[in-house]
């Protein structure tokens, strides 16, 4: 007979929800809420990631709607100074493999100990709000995600400073943004990211460093597609996520993209269609990285996970990244 948990599952599909708060958190807290949290999400099958830091709490999880509330109750139990920003969306199937709940030094890495949201970010732009501000000439409208992100989808107009990481951020900033803001004659910077949580440190960094007309996109790309109608978009593209779907669509359905889980890079269907694309083993970015045994070995692991999905079907078993 069917678990309650396996019988809901027949019925919905998994509840994706991406968190982040920045709020100071007590140190001795930690260690008890992490386990709390794995322990949660062991009785409900939720997976994902948790990361807590003195600075804050970030995470992505996804599962039935039921645990995802028991995680998500367990957090605003906390009380937090700062309320969790929210971002909800759904998948067919687990969008991760495993729950992993762990303590970081910054809950997103930028790498420098003078960034700090808790005293000063920059001036919020609401989604409804987005366009207009956006649409001004005199705003410079920047992506502050990583190039392989702003490859698969951005919004019309946006600068990319085609950084490899977000640790990449700041020196692209004292590089080059002066220049690009003189050139432009533009008296204000607009910035996004995915679910507004790299914004808060962007922002944050910028005004440290001077400029002072600084905004972003409050709750991110995703909630933008979220609130504003497709008709009235100034997207372009899918939304690159973090976990096993790849990319959202305008509407936060589950995009085109899927991962090379040789290199971890996402994929086109135009990529898929490329000659030196093998499902789990290469792609066009790394048909040249990797040695015939890593590919010998990439080939195994495939035959294993196709024989996973065949014996049980419905599951989905994903390729360590």
């Amino acid at each position: 007979m069917k678990s309650d948990l396996e019988c809901q599952r027949t019925k919905n599909d998994f509840q994706v929800a991406a968190f982040y708060s920045f709020s100071p958190i007590n140190d001795e807290l930690i260690p008890s809420l992490l386990e709390e949290l794995t322990l949660i999400a062991k009785k409900y099958d939720v997976r994902g990631m948790v990361l807590i830091a003195l600075e804050g709490i970030n995470g992505t999880i996804c599962g039935p709607s039921i645990g995802v509330t028991a995680i998500l109750s367990k957090l605003h139990s906390l009380n937090l100074s700062n309320p969790f920003e929210i971002k909800f969306s759904s998948a067919s199937k687990h969008a991760f493999r495993r729950f992993k709940a762990r303590r970081k030094k910054e809950i997103v890495t930028i790498g420098l100990d003078n960034v700090n949201p808790l005293k000063v970010v920059g001036d919020y732009i609401e989604p409804e709000d987005w366009n207009c501000f956006v649409d001004d000439s005199s705003t410079l409208l920047i992506d502050t995600r990583n190039k392989y992100e702003v490859a698969i989808g951005s919004f019309k107009g946006a600068v990319n400073p085609f950084t490899e990481t977000f640790r990449d951020f700041p020196d692209w900033v004292q590089k080059k943004l002066p220049a690009i803001l003189k050139e432009g004659s533009y008296k204000r910077i607009a910035m996004f990211c995915t679910g507004g949580i790299r914004c808060e440190k962007s922002t944050s960094f910028l005004k440290a460093q001077g400029f002072s007309d600084v905004h972003h996109l409050h709750g991110g790309i995703l909630r933008y597609l979220a609130e504003v109608p497709e008709e009235k978009t100034r997207w372009e593209g899918e939304c690159f996520v973090f976990d096993h779907r790849v990319s959202v669509d305008h509407n936060l359905n589950p995009g085109t993209h899927k991962l090379c889980f040789a290199c971890g890079m996402p994929l086109s269907t135009e990529d898929r269609k490329n000659q030196s694309y093998l499902p789990g083993i290469q792609c066009h970015h790394c048909e040249d990285v990797f040695s015939d045994d890593d590919r010998d070995r990439f080939k195994e692991r495939q035959k294993h996970i196709k024989d996973l999905e065949e014996r049980i079907p419905g599951n989905t078993f994903w390729p360590s990244a």
